[in-house]
C-alpha cells in the first residue's frame, strides 16, 4: 500500500492537455482525486482520499516538471512518508500509447521530474506508474511531450483515463504485487 500518490504535470493552460500531463489528467478524471478538495501547501495542491478504508494523499506539484521534488520531499517529510510508499504517476516515452507499467525504484529514463524527485529524497525508491505515450516519429522528445495528444489518442484518451482507474486504485491499495498484470497489457483492446 502507498500513503502518497504524485501526478507528474506543468502548470498552465499551455500544457493542459499535452502527453507530459497526462498524469494529471488521471488525477482530475477519476473519483478518487478529481472529487477531491485540493489545498496549496508544499508548493503543490495536495488532497487527501480514503479507498477501501485507506487513507491516501495525492499531490500535484506546483514546481512545473524539473523540480517535482522540491514538492514532494517536503509533504513526505511533514507526513512521515517514506520513499517506498510514494507511488509517482507520470508519462512514459519507452511504452506505447495505451499501456501502463508499474515498478519500484531503477532508472529515470531522462524523465526530469523523476530525476528532481530522485534528487530531492536521496534515493531512487520509489515505485512508479508509467503511463505510455509513445516515441515522436519526427521531432525532438521535447517538442513531442509538450504537444497535445494526437487526433486519434484525443478519440481514445477518455477510455484510455478510465482503463486506468482500477490499476492506480489496485496499486494504490494492495501495492505493486497486483498490478503486474497490467503490464504491457494494451488497455484500449
Amino acid at each position: 500500500m502507498f500513503q502518497l500518490v504524485v501526478g507528474l504535470g506543468n502548470l498552465g493552460s499551455d500544457y493542459a492537455a499535452t502527453r507530459h500531463n497526462i498524469a494529471w489528467l488521471l488525477m482530475d478524471h477519476t473519483p478518487t482525486f478529481g472529487n477531491a478538495v485540493w489545498k496549496s501547501k508544499f508548493k503543490g495542491l495536495y488532497s487527501e482520499a480514503t479507498v477501501k478504508g485507506h487513507k491516501f494523499y495525492g499531490l500535484k506539484p506546483q514546481t512545473f516538471m524539473n523540480l517535482s521534488g522540491e514538492s514532494v520531499q517536503p509533504l513526505a517529510a511533514f507526513f512521515k512518508i517514506a520513499p517506498s510508499q510514494i507511488l509517482v504517476i507520470h508519462d512514459e516515452l519507452d511504452i506505447p500509447f495505451g499501456q501502463v507499467h508499474f515498478k519500484m525504484g531503477g532508472g529515470l529514463a531522462g524523465h526530469n521530474g523523476l530525476k528532481s524527485i530522485a534528487a530531492c529524497l536521496g534515493t531512487d525508491q520509489f515505485a512508479r506508474m508509467r503511463i505510455g505515450i509513445g516515441r515522436p516519429i519526427h521531432g525532438t522528445v521535447a517538442n513531442y511531450v509538450l504537444s497535445p495528444f494526437s487526433k486519434d489518442e484525443q478519440g481514445q484518451l477518455p477510455l484510455l483515463l478510465e482503463k486506468l482507474h482500477d490499476p492506480m486504485i489496485s496499486c494504490m491499495v494492495d501495492g505493486l504485487n497486483k498490478v503486474g498484470i497490467y503490464n504491457k497489457k494494451n488497455l484500449l483492446a
